[in-house]
């Protein structure tokens, strides 16, 4: 579910166009990304493990102001991506099947994604999310493979160096690798899964790292294309989604027309798979929230999945945010989510250091020195990330 989810399009682009820009210089970006992930995940994970409490309750117990912030966030937050995500999906699906238009095929994706996470059924959610993730796997890492890396700029690549201008191209790249709210989300899912107390620790852990090899094989097969097919024969892609189908044309005009196509397929994946993971995963902390906010206890129905609060915020992402998909976005709204999102990464580090170090969790599950210096770094690196993220969306 982490490797479904936080791995969109979006995502893709920065790394291709990073690979794009400046080869294999910004490799170790992505490992740097995955390693902070791998930390922040670990910590929502064990909180929930270790106290029997989601990390909205967690959060709670750190003062209001939290509600202040997250509130809003993850309401505009719906709004703004359900149309983003329905885009994403639109866009492959046009190109595969040209008889309809990229807006009618994202809103038909939207209603499918909708339908499968409906009734709350996280086993067959799971098994959609991992054929998709099968899919987006074999076609992007064969891209990879098909343009014959070369692997002494590779291993050079892991080397840390910023290319000149290459800042704002590193930052994408290793904050975006892995997902943002969907990182919080982790608890709910491993929930869903049936693992609720510290006997599962071990089994998270595992669960968490291998998540994010598979992702990071997955964000170095695509720096790999982009250095290989687009860095050494100077073509640019676009930004946004629209750079996979840019890619998906190079692809074809090197190898094949199959192999353009089979690309979109991967692309669609992608895209298709972040759109139900949020579907599911951030409805369930949603109604996590809004059941807290009404004192509801934690069995209570209404705060688990295909309760009244997870299936409005499903709504929520998927009916209003058509109109957006038809009319386009206002500049205020994309300014409140550039705004919020911006300091969503440093919310869940900082708030992650406060729960893991204090009496809120059983002594043997706090942090030690190792994790707290992991993790004030990745606060450090998310802040600098934050400051760039608001002066983009304010310009």
């Amino acid at each position: 579910m982490v490797a479904a989810t936080g791995v969109g399009a979006a995502d893709l682009v920065a790394t291709l166009i990073a690979g794009q820009k400046y080869g294999y210089a910004l490799l170790w970006a992505v490992v740097v990304g995955c390693l902070m992930k791998i930390v922040l995940v670990e910590g929502a994970g064990r909180y929930s493990l270790a106290t029997g409490k989601t990390i909205y309750e967690g959060w709670s117990t750190l003062g209001t102001w939290t509600h202040i912030y997250f509130v809003p966030y993850i309401v505009v937050w719906g709004f703004v991506y359900g149309a983003a995500a329905m885009a994403g999906t639109g866009l492959p699906l046009h190109s595969l099947f040209p008889f309809l238009s990229v807006k009618v095929w994202g809103i038909a994706c939207g209603l499918i994604g909708l339908a499968l996470v409906w009734m709350g059924r996280y086993s067959l959610f799971e098994k959609i999310c991992a054929a998709l993730v099968a899919l987006m796997f074999v076609t992007m890492v064969g891209a990879a493979i098909r343009t014959l890396p070369n692997l002494g700029e590779l291993v050079a690549g892991l080397v840390p160096t910023i290319p000149e201008g290459g800042v704002v191209n590193m930052l994408a790249v290793g904050g975006g690798v892995g997902g943002t709210i969907t990182l919080a989300a982790y608890g709910y899912w491993i929930r869903e899964k049936g693992w609720t107390d510290e006997r599962s620790m071990g089994v998270m852990r595992l669960d968490n790292r291998v998540a994010y090899l598979v992702t990071g094989i997955f964000v170095v097969a695509t720096l790999i294309v982009g250095a290989e097919l687009l860095y050494s024969a100077r073509i640019a892609v676009s930004t946004g989604d629209q750079g996979l189908l840019d890619l998906s044309g190079v692809l074809a005009d090197r190898y094949g027309e199959w192999f353009g196509k089979l690309f979109l397929v991967g692309f669609f994946s992608a895209a298709m798979s972040s759109l139900i993971g949020v579907w599911n995963g951030v409805s369930l902390m949603f109604a996590d929230l809004v059941g807290h906010l009404k004192g509801l206890s934690q069995d209570d129905p209404e705060r688990r999945a295909g309760g009244k609060w997870y299936r409005a915020y499903i709504l929520w992402l998927t009916i209003p945010p058509i109109v957006l998909v038809m009319f386009g976005r206002p500049v205020w709204l994309i300014l409140a989510y550039g705004v919020l999102g911006a300091f969503f990464m440093p919310f869940l580090a900082v708030t992650l250091l406060w729960l893991l170090n204090t009496d809120r969790v059983p002594a043997r599950w706090r942090n030690g020195w190792w994790s707290n210096l992991l993790m004030v770094l990745c606060a450090a690196a998310f802040v600098w990330l934050a400051a760039t993220e608001i002066q983009k969306a304010i310009s």
